[in-house]
């Protein structure tokens, strides 16, 4: 009996823990390491331990401070995007986590059916630690849910802070860059103000040293004067002495015509005075006291040609002065002088003659693209013009232009409408003024500072525009002639 007993016993107990070995160890502070003498006890022992302790490792997490240092380094977006990807796969993790735990506690359950004695109770301790550690993970996950939450809301406003950074950035980017630009506009606009400073002052300066120059040369030549000034003082003289030989020349032929014709019933009543000469001006005169008087008489001056001796009227010359212009150079002047239905004729001795050295002062000024005279304005448009000041005429090839500083009161191309001459009476300074018409319903009284200035204007114009245009200028109903004078 008691043989039998004893085998049944065992036998039960063999039966009962035939799958854990004998040796079996448990730590309080981790899961118990089975050790089995099977190779089946071994294999799943060591499952066991692989999924304990792969449960056991954990996952580093960024936390909110390292999230605020990417924000200050400008990865706000992309780390707060980092952190909601990681959160995904943390979901992931714990669900697998959870059915590991599962699993264990499965097997342990079933280990503990079969498992008796110190066995059973370190069965009951593992499963006791698997459910302390299910509760464990179900603590963390809630705190992990919590701080997710709260990430993904600094997330958000981390990325809206983002974005309304690099709005305000670019903003303010751009309102630097037209702060910038209107810098460098400020600084161009003081360095050309500057630059016309600099050249204002210095075209001043070369000015004010040309005329303190001048002002020298002048103080100089009055105080030592040179040999230049010398030979015009002498050629002055030389020409007074030639206007001398040529009046008394003159009365000589006059006195020989008088002697030829014998005596007369009747003496003249009107005769010329002047140089019979381009540059001067002749003047009729009374030769006898009950002469009528001039104003009371009707005038008119004739120019014929010195080839068949045809006379052309020379229209507006109706007064007693009259000053040849280079077109009467060669002609024959006559002057008809009618009073009381009596009229005089009285005519040049010979040809005018032309002015001395005046062909080759043309022709110097010719090789000139421009020329300047200084003038004043006389008459405009047939009435007197109140300002006296100084202007500029400028004679080109292609046109004439009259202007004082920045003012153009004409600029006309040469043209059969532009009329030029001498002036056609008037007082002593008939000689130095010109009529000068740029078109219709515009004309000039100009007054040159010399009679060979006024001659030289006029022949130079006349060239250019008979070189330009083939277009002779004259005066009043002129006839042009074929060539120039």
């Amino acid at each position: 009996m008691t043989r039998l007993g004893c085998d049944y016993s065992y036998t039960t107990q063999k039966d009962a823990v035939s799958p854990v070995s004998a040796d079996v160890i448990f730590a309080s502070s981790r899961f118990p390491n089975y050790k089995s003498r099977t190779k089946k006890s071994n294999l799943e022992n060591s499952n066991l331990v692989s999924m304990i302790e792969g449960f056991g490792d954990q996952q580093n997490r960024a936390s909110v401070s390292d999230l605020a240092n990417k924000f200050e380094k400008g990865l706000a977006a992309t780390a707060a995007a980092k952190l909601v990807d990681e959160g995904k796969l943390q979901d992931v993790a714990s669900l697998e986590k959870h059915v590991l735990l599962e699993n264990i506690r499965a097997a342990l359950e079933s280990l503990r059916v079969h498992a008796v004695g110190k066995n059973k109770d370190a069965v009951e301790e593992a499963i006791a630690m698997v459910e302390s550690l299910a509760f464990q993970l179900t603590q963390r996950e809630s705190e992990f849910v919590q701080q997710m939450a709260k990430i993904k809301k600094l997330a958000s406003f981390l990325k809206q802070a983002s974005e309304d950074a690099k709005k305000l950035v670019d903003e303010e980017r751009a309102f630097a860059r037209s702060e910038i630009e209107k810098a460098r506009t400020a600084v161009r606009r003081v360095e050309e103000a500057l630059q016309e400073q600099e050249r204002t002052s210095g075209k001043q300066d070369v000015e004010e040293l040309m005329k303190e120059v001048k002002e020298a040369r002048r103080i100089k030549m009055l105080h030592q004067p040179s040999k230049v000034m010398f030979m015009d003082h002498e050629l002055q003289a030389l020409r007074g002495q030639l206007i001398e030989k040529s009046k008394y020349s003159l009365k000589l032929q006059k006195e020989l015509e008088i002697s030829k014709q014998g005596e007369k019933d009747t003496p003249d009543l009107f005769e010329f005075d002047g140089t019979e000469a381009l540059g001067s001006y002749l003047v009729i005169h009374l030769c006898i006291d009950n002469a009528p008087e001039l104003k009371d008489c009707s005038i008119q001056w004739y120019r014929l040609t010195s080839e068949d001796g045809k006379k052309h009227l020379i229209s507006g010359a109706t007064k007693p002065i009259y000053a040849p212009e280079p077109f009467d150079v060669g002609r024959v002047l006559q002057a008809d002088v009618v009073s009381d239905g009596v009229s005089v004729m009285l005519t040049t001795s010979g040809p005018i003659d032309p002015a001395a050295g005046l062909g080759n002062y043309v022709e110097a000024l010719a090789r000139r693209h421009d020329t300047e005279f200084n003038v004043v304005i006389v008459q405009m448009n047939g009435s007197d013009h109140p300002s006296e000041s100084i202007h500029v005429l400028h004679i080109g090839k292609m046109r004439m232009k009259l202007c004082k500083d920045k003012t153009t009161l004409a600029n006309e191309y040469y043209s059969s409408f532009m009329q030029l001459c001498g002036v056609r009476g008037g007082g002593n300074a008939a000689a130095q003024a010109a009529f000068w018409q740029p078109k219709i319903g515009l004309s000039f009284v100009l007054a040159f500072e010399s009679e060979r200035e006024r001659n030289a204007a006029i022949m130079l114009a006349r060239r250019f525009s008979f070189d330009c245009n083939n277009i002779m200028l004259t005066g009043p109903d002129d006839r042009a002639a074929q060539k120039t004078t």
